[in-house]
This record gives structure tokens, C-alpha cells and sequence, in this order.
């Protein structure tokens, strides 16, 4: 039996006589190749993608296996304090098809996408802070995004494939949650890549660590490596006296434990302040605007881990 190293969970196979018609295949990018009996070959579009993303030296995907932990702002926070050094020139690709906050929290909602030879040109949160997200697309922002798995996971080859992202340090991809059809089909396209790693977002409670062992899991069954783990909301700042107040309290020791029994790095953890919501409104720097912030100095050194893992990285394929 044929199965890919990639494939989903259950895949029968792409010899098998089920291939591509069993409640596996449900939402594979593959399902419709596998189907049509006809030899199975490498998707032609891998080499392109990897030609297309060549420029980039750091590739990290930003991952949650729970809703509404603030990955978004995560992904959009550390992207900014990337950008912080003008010299680093850092891409945010904003793969959350059904859920597009990236151009409001970057202050470029009603940008337009150009297209030209070279492929779409990407919108620029700042000179050296580019980013590409369906909310450019749509025709305005309160218009629902309504597709089924097969044409989101083609934006998000197209992406990939059709975007002119020059030359960058990093690219962040901010993902939706769960383990389904973008996380696997990012995995896919990203094969000849070799993406850095993941950063796993989390808040203290039970209810979300359950599911972001799963996501862990998940990185670990595809092979892709943790980066880390980050614990948002942490605890609140007050924005007048700075100090920090545990707000949901951790039942089973938080993130920190939890990385430790799955044998990842703990990156931080990021306590809550009310101006980060403010910013994020706003679409300005919350680093600009609350540089004397506990939340603050946590994001530079969850930067500091991630860059220094991604540096560390690439001396090793060296």
C-alpha cells in the first residue's frame, strides 16, 4: 500500500481501490487525483512553489489547536517586532481564509492587491513588513467567506505559488485553528521548503492546552518541529500601576508544563494588556505605542527564541 509520508490520518493508500473515495480522504488536497484512477505522481506545483519561496530564509508557520487564544495577534505582534530592525525585511501570510483579521490589525484594511508579470504584489504594512491575506480580496469586510475545503486550500497554493514575495528574512503564516484541511495541505506545499518549525499558541486553562496537545501531536505525526510553545494572556497588566494579575488561572501548571511532558520548548509567556487590543483596533505598533509594557519585554524575548532557534537551524543544514 502507497502512502505517502504526508498523508492524512487512515489514508488507504493511493493504490488502494478506496483511494480517494473513503471518509479518510474527506478534505485531502489529493482526494480528486487519488479518485480519478490514474497514476498518482508529485504534485507538479511543489517545484514551483519551492522556486517561488527560495528567497525566503525563515519559514514559520504559527499554529493553535483552539480558537480564540489570540494567534492572530501573535503572529502580527512578532511579525512587528521583526520589523522593528530595518535592515530584516519579514512577510506575514494570513491563511485564515474564513477568518481574515491580518489587514486590521496592520492598519491596511481597503488596500488593493496589484498583479503584474512577476505575480499578485503583496500590501505593505511598512517598508520592510509585506503581507498577504483574502481580506484584500473580498469586496468589503463584512462579506462571510463561504467555501468548503478544495477552493480554500487553492487560495492558499496560490498564495504560495502566484505571489511575488521577494526577498525576505521571514515569512510568518498565521493559521486557523485545528489540524484539518490548511494545516495538512500547508505541509504539502511547503514539502520541498523545509520550513523552520511552528509556533504553538496557547492560553493557561485546561480547555485550551487539551487541544493544543493535539495540535502538538500533529506537528510531531508530519514532522514539523516546535519551535515552542507560547502561553498568551497570561495574566493582566494593569495599564496604570503595571502590575500583573492571574486572570485564568492555570488548573495543571499552564503551558509550561504542558510543553515539558511533550518534550517541546517553552518560548514565554505573555500577560494581558489592554492596549494590545487597542493597537491591534488601531492597526498601529503596539511596541511604538507601549514600549514601557511588561507585555512588551515578553514579546521581544519569545522574538529572541525564535530567532535564535531559526539562526541555530540553519547553521545546522550548513
Amino acid at each position: 500500500m502507497d502512502v505517502p509520508t504526508d498523508a492524512p490520518e487512515h489514508c488507504p493508500g493511493t493504490g488502494s481501490e478506496q483511494a480517494g473515495k473513503s471518509a479518510a480522504c474527506d478534505g485531502c488536497p489529493n482526494q480528486a487525483i487519488c479518485a480519478s484512477s490514474k497514476p498518482v505522481g508529485p504534485d507538479p506545483d511543489l517545484p514551483i512553489i519551492a522556486q517561488r519561496l527560495s528567497n525566503i530564509k525563515h519559514k514559520v508557520l504559527v499554529l493553535s489547536g483552539k480558537g480564540g487564544v489570540g494567534k492572530s495577534t501573535v503572529t502580527a505582534n512578532l511579525a512587528r517586532g521583526l520589523a522593528r530592525n530595518e535592515d530584516t525585511q519579514v512577510a506575514v501570510m494570513d491563511v485564515d481564509i474564513c477568518g481574515p483579521s491580518m489587514p486590521k490589525i496592520f492598519g491596511v484594511q481597503g488596500e488593493q492587491v496589484h498583479q503584474s508579470a512577476s505575480g499578485f504584489s503583496p500590501v505593505y504594512a511598512e517598508d520592510n513588513l509585506a503581507l498577504m491575506s483574502i481580506g484584500f480580496l473580498l469586496p468589503d469586510q463584512n462579506t462571510a467567506v463561504i467555501w468548503r475545503g478544495g477552493k480554500k486550500t487553492g487560495l492558499i497554493k496560490k498564495f504560495l505559488k502566484d505571489v511575488d514575495w521577494g526577498e525576505q528574512d521571514y515569512m510568518l503564516i498565521d493559521t486557523p485553528p485545528g489540524t484539518s484541511d490548511e494545516h495538512i495541505s500547508l505541509i504539502q506545499y511547503l514539502a520541498e521548503c523545509q520550513p523552520d518549525g511552528a509556533v504553538v499558541v496557547t492560553t493557561p486553562q485546561e480547555v485550551a492546552l487539551a487541544d493544543v496537545r493535539k495540535e502538538i501531536a500533529f506537528c510531531k505525526k508530519v514532522g514539523l518541529p516546535v519551535i515552542g510553545v507560547v502561553e498568551n494572556m497570561s495574566g493582566f497588566v494593569c495599564p496604570n500601576c503595571k502590575n500583573e494579575t492571574a486572570i485564568f488561572p492555570a488548573t495543571n501548571g499552564g503551558a509550561a508544563t504542558m510543553a515539558q511532558e511533550m518534550g517541546v520548548p517553552f518560548l514565554g509567556s505573555l500577560p494581558i494588556d489592554p492596549n494590545i487590543a487597542r493597537c491591534c483596533d488601531q492597526g498601529v505598533s503596539f511596541y511604538d505605542e507601549c514600549p514601557d509594557s511588561p507585555a512588551t519585554q515578553a514579546y521581544i524575548n519569545i522574538l529572541e527564541g525564535v530567532t535564535t532557534y531559526c539562526r541555530l537551524s540553519c547553521q545546522a543544514e550548513e
